[in-house]
């Protein structure tokens, strides 16, 4: 009798859930075992060199795979490896749309399941209002950007997009003084733009420890040579 009762209800659980899936995808979960979140923002952060972008790339292409409709956008200064693709520093690469304000992400983010967005950093602060307004919609969006400028000050819009943001990733680089984690992008040419663009003969990921290190000698030389 037990076994009988347990046995109808397996089927009708099983026909339920099959309806669930034919009507309402989004309540079910997907292949990897985790449940359908409708509008999220993901934030990937860190200093130059730690694998922002590649990380960036890795969840693009798994939404790909899975046959969502997604789209990129990078600021349209960024030119360092391609005009149009989104390139990491080991060279994967993703097609992308560079713009100049994030206020066009909204009227070219139409019908899209999830959205990427590279250089957060370099962005104006409308891209904050712009990823809620996303998420809001039912979009996954997924930012990846420096979070401290080479003076270690909080970059642009990212500390607002960390705050709103559902996850926070923060990726480490090596410092390449001691090997330890880095802690912010070194500047090691005389400038001080805070916006210039470079790769490893402009920076370099150091610690804590050898920041101020590096820091007190720069001020040192400048002592020296007034």
């Amino acid at each position: 009798m037990f076994e009988d009762t347990f046995a109808q209800k397996c089927q009708i659980y099983l026909v339920f859930y099959s309806l669930i899936r034919i009507f309402a995808p989004n309540m079910t979960e997907n292949l990897t075992g985790e449940a359908h979140r409708p509008g999220r923002i993901e934030v990937v952060c860190g200093s130059m060199f730690s694998g922002k972008t590649e990380e960036l790339i890795r969840r693009m292409r798994r939404a790909q795979f899975a046959r969502q409709k997604v789209e990129i956008f990078k600021p349209a200064i960024d030119v360092r490896y391609s005009e149009e693709d989104v390139v990491s520093h080991d060279q994967k690469h993703i097609q992308s749309t560079p713009i100049d304000s994030s206020a066009s992400i909204l009227l070219l983010a139409n019908d899209i399941d999830v959205v990427g967005i590279d250089e957060a950093q370099f962005f104006d602060k409308g891209i904050v209002d712009v990823c809620n307004e996303l998420a809001n919609r039912g979009v996954r969006v997924i930012v990846a950007g420096l979070d401290m400028d080479f003076k270690g000050i909080p970059f642009g819009p990212m500390p607002a997009l960390c705050a709103i943001a559902d996850d926070v990733t923060k990726v480490h680089a090596v410092c390449v003084k001691c090997g330890n984690l880095a802690y912010v992008s070194h500047r090691k040419v005389e400038s001080d733009q805070r916006v210039l663009l470079g790769e490893t003969t402009e920076y370099e990921p150091l610690c804590r420890e050898c920041y101020q290190k590096a820091i007190n000698e720069e001020n040192e030389r400048k002592d020296n040579n007034a």
